[in-house]
């Protein structure tokens, strides 16, 4: 896969990360995911879209006056309220922002989610002492961020804590600035937890450094 972020940019965040620990008394995780979901369905409902559209208009081409009607003219219309479709079908494969105008908000944010919570499983983020383990992951598709704390932090990063982390890294993910992102979630989340954690609460280096990049599904 491509690498996402720069040599130099994950050097900066893996410095940021030992200072949010250091601070903090958490172990941090970082992920970036190319996608959470394939959406399977994206590229059938812009070929329905498509075919739609063409079919209306060759429909208000029909009425129009000195239109004629022929075997030859209705195989055309056939055939371009089907190119039409397939047309904006292929466009979703390629234009990601396009494919995301087919897709509602909450699937959106359940299938980042799902996939947010299989990281922490398989790379064991629950595996500390305290149970102190945060994931930050951004999924790049879908422009989301999800954060996900061990149950020994959920009384401290609550649901409010949790958007206001996500709230800050939004505008410059939103402008493709995923190592900026990342850093003001892992600044925002030192300045909620460094008044509430003790340092050295989470015992050391307990979790493998390094972020994470996924193409994801």
């Amino acid at each position: 896969m491509r690498q996402i972020l720069s040599e130099q940019d994950r050097t900066g965040l893996d410095e940021r990360v030992a200072e949010a620990e250091k601070c903090t008394g958490t172990q941090v995780v970082l992920a970036v995911i190319e996608r959470s979901d394939s959406y399977a369905e994206v590229p059938w409902k812009a070929f329905a879209m498509g075919a739609s559209i063409a079919g209306l208009l060759v429909f208000v081409f029909g009425l129009a006056p000195g239109s004629s009607s022929s075997n030859m003219t209705a195989l055309v219309a056939v055939v371009a309220t089907l190119a039409a479709g397939c047309a904006l079908a292929l466009l979703t494969i390629f234009v990601p922002a396009l494919a995301g105008l087919f897709l509602s908000a909450h699937r959106v944010e359940t299938e980042v989610r799902q996939y947010a919570q299989s990281v922490f499983l398989t790379r064991e983020i629950f595996a500390t002492r305290a149970r102190t383990g945060v994931l930050l992951l951004v999924s790049l598709f879908e422009r989301r961020v999800v954060l996900l704390p061990d149950s020994g932090l959920q009384d401290r990063l609550t649901g409010d804590a949790i958007r206001d982390i996500i709230a800050r890294m939004t505008p410059s993910l939103a402008q493709g600035e995923i190592a900026r992102a990342l850093e003001e979630g892992l600044e925002k989340l030192s300045e909620i937890l460094s008044a509430v954690v003790p340092a050295g609460q989470g015992g050391g280096n307990e979790l493998p450094d390094g972020i994470i990049e996924e193409e994801g599904v």
